[in-house]
C-alpha cells in the first residue's frame, strides 16, 4: 500500500532494536508503515527534511497535566527562585486584580523556605500582602501549603485543631501560634475550602487539560501518565477524546488515598466509576497510592533515622501512610479489577514496603499487573535487584538526580553521606530494572524531558544554577536516557503496543528536532528544541 506521507533525507532514530536507524519514515492512516523502502503512490506527500533528526514522541510517565494547565490559566505561578519577600510581592500584585474575598491560589515556594515560613510573623505578612484575602500557596513538592489567616478560618482550622492523620499543622516554636504552614494531609482542609469557593466548570476543566497537553506538545510529549486524577479530570479527558481533541495517549492514575489534592471520590468508589471514562486515547489503567510524603518535611519513610531535631529527636525514621497488609490489600484489589499501580515512595523504607507487597501479589498469581515505584530516589542496595526480579518499574523524576533546590532541602534533614546517594539509576538499569522518565510537572517547573535527559547523563544541573554533581557514578548513557523517556516509559505505562518507538504498525507519534542530540555536546542537550510534534500522523505542534 502506498504511503500517505514519506519524510525523506532525515536521521530517524527509531528506539526499535530491530531497526535502530533509517533515513526515511512512511506514514499511512496515522500509523508507521515503513522506512527507506516505503512505497510511493500518486497521492503520496513527500517531504525532504534536509537531514533533520526524527525520533518517537516523548513519553512522560509522571505528570499532573490538568493541574499544570489549571495553574497556567487560572492561578498565580512563580518559581522556587523567589525568596520570602519576592513571594509576598507576587501575592501583592496578583491580589490587586481580585475581589475582596477571592482566593489567591498558586505556587511554588522552595522547600528550603519551610523554616522561614514557620513563624506567626510570616503568616501575618502574608495577610498584609493579600489585603485580607484568603491565600493558599503550594511548595515545590506540591505536598505542603503555606496559607494565611483568612484561609485557615475558611478551612475551619483553629489553635485547637489537632494534627490530622498523615499531616502536621505547623505552629510557631516560640509562640505556639498557627503559622499557616500545613504539611501533607493537613493541607486537605484548605484544598477543599478552596475548591468549594472556586469551582471550575466542565468547560474550564477541559480547557485546563487541553492547555496542559498543548504545553506538553511544545516539548515533544505525545504520551503521558497523569499521576493523580479526579472525576473532573477524567470527565474532561473523555469529553476531549469524544470530540476528537485528545491528541495524546493518556494513562490516568486513580487515587486510593489522597493526602494532598482534596479530591472526592477516591478509593473503591473511584475504581468503580473509572471505566466509564475509557476512550480510544484515554486509559484509566492505574491506581495511585501515596505510601509516604517527602524528605524535606520528614514525612518520607526511611530505614535509618533523620538528622536529630527538637521536634523529632534522634531516632525518627518517618512512617508509611498504611501498614503492610493494607498496602498489599490495595494492590491485590487493583489487580483483581484489572488495574496496575503507581506507588509514591520517597524514602527507602517505603520502597522496601512496596517491593514486599508486590511480591505478595505476584505470588498470588498476578503476573501481568504493572507496578511503578514513583520517585524512589532512595533505594537500599539490597533492594535494587528486586525491581527487575519482581517486574517493578522505576518512575524517576528530574531534579532529584542533579543538584538543586529539593536535593539541598533533603541535605538539611539527612546525614550528608545518605543525602548524596540519591537516584541510583545506573544500578537500577544494571540490575535489570525498567527505568522510565517522568517530569512530575508542575512540581518541576517545565516538562522539558531534555533537561532530564542531560541530567541523567551528567548528574549535574542542566541549567547551571547549582554547581557540582550528585552521585556521578549513577550516570547513564544518552541512548539509555532517551529510551527512558520513550519506549521504557511506554512499557511502564502499558502503551508500548501503540507508541514509544517508531515501529511499523504503531501510531505515527514522532518529533522533529533542531539538532541531533547524539552529535551535540552533552552540556547542550538540554537546549534541544522541538520543531514539530506529530500525533497519529497529524501535526499537533509547529515551532515559531
Amino acid at each position: 500500500m502506498a504511503a500517505d506521507l514519506i519524510l525523506t533525507n532525515a536521521t530517524v532514530h527509531t528506539v526499535d532494536a530491530t531497526r535502530p536507524l533509517a533515513t526515511a519514515l512512511a506514514i499511512t492512516g496515522g500509523r508507521v508503515t515503513g522506512f527507506d523502502d516505503a512505497e510511493r503512490g500518486p497521492d503520496t506527500e513527500v517531504r525532504d527534511l534536509g537531514g533533520a533528526f526524527v525520533m518517537p514522541g516523548l513519553v512522560d510517565v509522571h505528570n499532573h497535566h490538568a493541574l499544570a494547565g489549571r495553574a497556567e490559566l487560572f492561578e498565580l505561578t512563580f518559581g522556587g527562585e523567589l525568596d520570602f519577600a519576592g513571594i509576598l510581592d507576587a501575592v501583592r500584585r496578583w491580589a490587586r486584580g481580585l475581589g475582596p474575598d477571592e482566593w489567591v491560589v498558586g505556587g511554588a515556594w522552595a522547600s528550603t523556605l519551610v523554616d522561614a515560613l514557620s513563624r506567626e510573623s510570616a503568616r501575618q505578612a502574608l495577610d498584609e500582602a493579600a489585603g485580607g484575602r484568603p491565600v493558599s500557596l503550594s511548595d515545590d513538592s506540591r505536598h505542603n501549603k503555606w496559607v494565611n489567616t483568612r484561609a485557615l478560618e475558611l478551612a475551619g482550622i483553629t489553635e485547637n485543631t489537632p494534627d490530622p492523620d498523615g499531616g502536621v499543622i505547623v505552629r510557631d516554636p516560640a509562640t505556639g501560634a498557627l503559622t499557616g504552614v500545613l504539611l501533607e494531609a493537613a493541607g486537605v482542609l484548605v484544598e477543599r475550602a478552596t475548591q468549594d469557593s472556586r469551582k471550575l466548570t466542565g468547560e474550564q476543566h477541559a480547557r485546563a487539560s487541553r492547555h496542559g497537553i498543548e504545553i506538553l506538545h511544545s516539548y515533544g510529549i505525545t504520551a503521558f501518565q497523569d499521576a493523580g486524577v479526579s472525576v473532573d479530570i477524567l470527565t474532561a479527558l473523555k469529553a476531549l477524546d469524544d470530540a476528537g481533541q485528545l491528541d495524546a495517549w493518556v494513562v490516568s492514575s486513580l487515587l486510593i488515598n489522597d493526602p494532598i489534592f482534596g479530591f472526592d471520590p477516591i478509593g473503591l468508589p473511584l475504581i468503580e466509576l473509572a471505566q466509564r471514562y475509557r476512550s480510544e486515547h484515554h486509559r484509566p489503567d492505574f491506581v495511585k497510592i501515596f505510601l509516604d510524603g517527602v524528605p524535606p518535611t520528614r514525612t518520607a519513610a526511611f530505614l535509618e533515622p533523620y538528622l536529630p531535631d527538637e521536634a523529632h529527636g534522634a531516632c525518627f525514621h518517618g512512617a508509611t501512610t498504611m501498614p503492610p497488609a493494607e498496602l498489599a490489600g490495595w494492590l491485590r484489589t487493583a489487580a483483581e479489577a484489572g488495574l496496575s499501580a503507581k506507588i509514591h515512595c520517597t524514602g527507602d523504607a517505603a520502597v522496601r514496603a512496596t517491593l514486599d507487597a508486590v511480591a505478595e501479589v505476584r505470588a498470588a498469581g498476578f503476573a501481568d499487573t504493572k507496578f511503578q515505584v514513583a520517585h524512589g530516589q532512595f533505594v537500599h542496595a539490597d533492594d535494587l535487584a528486586r525491581f527487575g526480579a519482581l517486574g517493578v518499574s522505576a518512575d524517576i523524576s528530574p531534579f532529584l538526580w542533579v543538584p538543586g533546590v529539593i536535593p539541598t532541602a533533603i541535605a538539611n534533614v539527612l546525614p550528608a553521606e545518605r543525602a548524596a546517594r540519591m537516584q541510583p539509576n545506573r544500578s537500577l538499569l544494571d540490575a535489570g530494572a525498567l527505568v522510565a522518565g517522568g517530569s512530575d510537572w508542575p512540581v518541576s517547573e517545565s516538562p522539558n524531558a531534555w533537561e532530564g535527559i542531560q541530567g541523567l547523563v551528567t548528574r549535574q544541573d542542566p541549567n547551571g544554577v547549582f554547581g557540582g554533581s550528585l552521585w556521578a557514578e549513577q550516570a547513564i548513557s544518552l541512548g539509555e536516557a532517551i529510551e527512558a523517556f520513550t519506549l521504557s516509559g511506554a512499557r511502564a505505562m502499558g502503551v508500548d503496543d501503540v507508541t514509544g518507538s517508531l515501529t511499523p504498525g504503531k501510531s505515527a507519534d514522532f518529533i522533529v528536532l533542531d539538532r541531533d542530540p547524539f552529535k551535540s555536546p552533552i552540556s547542550e542537550v538540554a537546549n534541544t528544541g522541538v520543531v514539530e510534534t506529530w500525533f497519529a500522523g497529524r501535526k499537533v505542534f509547529q515551532r515559531g
